[in-house]
């Protein structure tokens, strides 16, 4: 097989998939209680204790991942998001505002329906149905 090259003349890094996303947060405890119950995630698996720490879910293929294992990785209300996508909106919507998740919307495009949530640090969240 014949390596790519970009433009500067480099072999291409050939990327296949999103590993992780992952989110710092200030204090895991109160975080898992976040993505565990408002959420309603299970770690996958877990690193550290409750004070200091990494957990991982597996949603699909992918993970999501929360942590406070390095003191210069700090949440960031304003920093990325994921999406979470679901199978039923309006029963999400139902368990978010059940729960007493703080909401953004929900919001409504030609192509999907969306909310966005809050954890405990500000990093935000978003809850998404594609539309068929």
């Amino acid at each position: 097989m014949k390596a790519q090259h970009n433009n500067t003349g480099k072999a291409k890094m050939k990327i296949i998939e999103i590993a992780f996303t992952g989110y710092p947060v200030s204090d895991l405890k109160r975080a898992r209680q976040f993505y565990e119950g408002c959420l309603g995630l299970t770690a996958a698996r877990t690193a550290g204790d409750e004070t200091s720490g990494w957990v991982e879910y597996d949603i699909g293929p992918g993970t999501l991942s929360i942590g406070n294992v390095a003191p210069e990785w700090k949440p960031s209300p304003g920093g990325g998001c994921a999406a979470l996508e679901v199978d039923d909106f309006p029963s999400a919507m139902e368990r978010l505002k059940a729960a007493g998740c703080p909401l953004y919307g929900p919001m409504e495009s030609p192509v999907c329906h969306m909310v966005i949530v809050s954890d405990p640090d500000g990093n935000s969240v978003a809850i998404h149905k594609r539309k068929t």
